[in-house]
């Protein structure tokens, strides 16, 4: 099967529009966040969520981690699937599923090394997919994601492997690697943001071109 693909950091509705029409399974929209390119308002997320198809999976990226900030973030976006970027406290899976139980609960796992291994592992339980991304929570000022750095495939291949649910992998894919990304750690899906951007705008020639990578991969 092809890999299916999300576009991420959708900043208004001519992107959002671009990105379904090339076959996009899923989109992204980022609220506040620390650092990393693509924030915008809450109320500029769910105008451009209605107007995509319900067919396509809206992700509602948030870096909080109460549960009750989160579910109120989705409640206004409308998102049909929450992507956590940072840690969040035990129990917060559970009374999202209590609030929420139709929305998808993705976590994200920063791959820095063995222990990315140890998180991913110990949180598939309580999740419908990990994303892999390049971003370092340790930091003064946390990177959640939005880089354009590339990880160590070869631990998100071990990721892979060692879990039982959906595996979206990120951190720096753009039309020339994608292919190799695919292959080396074949993923559930690619996310992609800053690498088919051209002065912070969505590229129709590079989404074209990562769009045509993706699907040469048997």
């Amino acid at each position: 099967m092809t890999t299916s693909f999300k576009i991420c950091c959708m900043q208004n509705v001519e992107e959002a529009r671009l990105a379904v029409h090339h076959g996009a399974a899923a989109l992204g929209f980022v609220s506040a966040m620390p650092s990393g390119f693509g924030p915008i308002d809450e109320e500029e997320i769910a105008k451009i969520i209605a107007t995509v198809p319900s067919s396509v999976a809206t992700f509602l990226l948030t870096c909080a981690t109460d549960a009750k900030t989160i579910a109120e973030q989705q409640r206004r976006s409308g998102a049909s699937t929450l992507q956590l970027v940072d840690e969040v406290p035990p129990g917060t899976y559970a009374a999202l599923r209590d609030s929420m139980p139709d929305v998808s609960l993705i976590q994200v796992i920063h791959v820095t090394g063995e222990e990315s291994l140890r998180q991913a592992v110990a949180v598939a339980p309580e999740v419908d997919g990990i994303l892999l991304d390049s971003g370092n929570p340790s930091l003064k000022i946390k990177e959640l994601g939005g880089t354009g750095r590339v990880h160590d495939w070869t631990v998100s291949r071990r990721i892979r492997e060692a879990v039982d649910v959906a595996i979206f992998l990120a951190g720096g894919l753009r039309p020339e690697n994608v292919g190799e990304a695919i292959a080396s750690v074949r993923p559930f899906a690619v996310d992609v943001c800053t690498g088919l951007r051209t002065d912070g705008a969505l590229d129709p020639v590079k989404l074209d071109r990562f769009v045509t990578a993706v699907r040469a991969v048997a």
